[in-house]
Parts: C-alpha cells; sequence; structure tokens
C-alpha cells in the first residue's frame, strides 16, 4: 500500500471514528466517474449492508437504529446506479464489478471481517465479494437473495425495452405507482407502505429519472465475466438465507436454495413467518437475530 492509500485509510478511520456516535452520509470514490453513497452509524463489530435493486440506505431506515443499539456498526454501501450512488451511463454494471466497488469502499473504510447483510440481487453482490475478498467477510446473511448469474431479471430486461416512453406516458408519478404496488404485492403486512416510504424508496432515482433510466438500462445489458455458481464452494464463511414463509413474488425459487446448499460448506436457511420480500421492513427485529447468531458463534461454521 502506498503513502498515499495509507493516508487516505487514516482519514477515513478518523471520520469514522468522528460518526461513531451519530449518523453520517460520505461519497467513496472508487473510480473516475464513479462514486458510493455509503451511510455509517454506530461502532462495534461492522455490519455491512448492500440494498437490492431498488432500494436504497432509506430502505434500512428502522433496521440501522436496531442494529446500532445492539452494539454494531452498520455500514449501508449503495451499489453504483442505486440509491444516491452515482449513476454513470458508460460503467460496468455487473455484479462482479459492484462487489469489486464495495470491496474497494470497505478497504477505504479500513473495514475487515464484516457481517453483510444483502437483500434480493444485493446477496449476489455479497456472495461475489466472499469469494473474491474473504477477507473482508465474516459471514453473509442473504435477505431473499438466490445465485443470480445477472444484475437484471429477464422481466428486468423486458421492461426496460419500454424505458424511452416511462417519462413520456406518466414520468415520476408512474415510477412511484410502480414502486408501490411492488412493495404492497410483495409484503404480507402492507402498513408500512405509506406515501411517504413510496416517497423515501424512490427520492434518489426521480432525482435524475434519465440518469436513473440509463443507468437501469446499462444494468439490463450488463454481462457478468465469469459466473457465480462454480466459485460458490469458495465461499468458506457461514451464509445464512433469511426467507419469508409468507407467499410472495422476489424471493429465491427452491432450485436457487438447493444450488446454495450442494455447493456452499456452511449454509442455513431460516424462514420468518407472516411474512413476504421485505423481511427487514416487516421483521427488522429477525435480522438483528439472526446477526445476533452469526456474531455468536450459534450457527453451523465450516
Amino acid at each position: 500500500m502506498g503513502a498515499s492509500q495509507s493516508e487516505e485509510r487514516r482519514m477515513w478511520m478518523l471520520l469514522l471514528c468522528a460518526l461513531a456516535d451519530t449518523t453520517g452520509e460520505l461519497r467513496v470514490s472508487v473510480a473516475p466517474a464513479e462514486s458510493l453513497s455509503v451511510t455509517v452509524a454506530g461502532q462495534g463489530t461492522p455490519v455491512v449492508l448492500i440494498p437490492g435493486l431498488f432500494g436504497s440506505a432509506f430502505a434500512y431506515r428502522t433496521l440501522v437504529p436496531q442494529l446500532t443499539a445492539a452494539g454494531y456498526q452498520a455500514i449501508v454501501i449503495e451499489p453504483l446506479g442505486i440509491g444516491g450512488s452515482a449513476r454513470p451511463a458508460r460503467a460496468d454494471y455487473s455484479l462482479a464489478a459492484q462487489a469489486g466497488r464495495v470491496a474497494r469502499v470497505l478497504d477505504v473504510l479500513g473495514v475487515q471481517g464484516a457481517i453483510v447483510v444483502a437483500h434480493a440481487v444485493g446477496a449476489a453482490i455479497a456472495y461475489r465479494l466472499a469469494y473474491l475478498r474473504p477477507d473482508l467477510v465474516r459471514a453473509v446473511l442473504s435477505l431473499e437473495g438466490g445465485p443470480a448469474e445477472a444484475a437484471a431479471t429477464p422481466g428486468f430486461r423486458r421492461a426496460m425495452k419500454f424505458a424511452p416512453w416511462i417519462k413520456l406516458f406518466g414520468g415520476v408519478r408512474r415510477v412511484r405507482n410502480q414502486i408501490h404496488h411492488y412493495l404492497t404485492a410483495a409484503s404480507r403486512d402492507t402498513g408500512w407502505v405509506t406515501e411517504a416510504t413510496v416517497a423515501g424508496y424512490t427520492a434518489d432515482a426521480v432525482r435524475d429519472l434519465d440518469a436513473t433510466l440509463k443507468a437501469y438500462l446499462a444494468m439490463a445489458a450488463a454481462r457478468e465475466p465469469e459466473a457465480l455458481r462454480p466459485h460458490l464452494g469458495a465461499i468458506h464463511c457461514p451464509v445464512l438465507l433469511i426467507v419469508g414463509a409468507w407467499p410472495h413474488a422476489g424471493g429465491p425459487p427452491p432450485r436457487e436454495v438447493a444450488v446454495l446448499a450442494a455447493a456452499l460448506p456452511s449454509f442455513a436457511v431460516d424462514s420468518v413467518p407472516d411474512v413476504g420480500h421485505f423481511v427487514y421492513e416487516e421483521r427488522p427485529d429477525a435480522v438483528v437475530a439472526a446477526v445476533e447468531r452469526i456474531a455468536a458463534d450459534e450457527w453451523p461454521t465450516p
């Protein structure tokens, strides 16, 4: 590590110490024209939170305070094109590249051995991070996330064919209506889905709708440099998959769970009753309890 890199890390670590008793939002440059939005709160064992495709730091607004109250340092890293992070139209939006950016942020912050909590496709980033940089990951807690081989699902790619028409036919209002439907359709208890919640989920995306749509188009076109599944056996840290037991769309199908169970050296599945896709919204306490189990090693280890 060069002198300039050491100084940069020292600066960020001092900043993290200053933020120990509060919540701070940071901007970390990972490449030219590429910067990630990072939210840090609390102190203690680091818990890195990675949102899904339509998530953001806002999505973890209830979970983060519960983690910090339990004695953890919560670090929300929003991948490129998601939440408040930059949205360059010409960038590598592959999941492998996203994992590399998360690793860069953790290196800059001087964080190692983190419990990584990731939702939906964010878990596919976490799996890649775990085998590419095992020094950074103590365990992976996947919230409804399978071993995705692409950032965008086939349905998402089909929807992106109509991206140029979104602004013409409703723009921001249409985006918010779609997100409202997406959140309620996949939740058992929809009481958390309010107008304020929808506004929070969409705030960053609609701030520059053109840039958001271009980033989504780039995600839909992204190709992975290598498949994830052949590397699952190289993930030696514990992996816990939490799924909502209430019937819903969005979670990993049984065949993907079977792939994880067969390939991962240390893997377990837990289901939360009466909960849909957004476990961290409907039952944040269940997520904290899972983190506590992992931190206490009350769980199968390799």
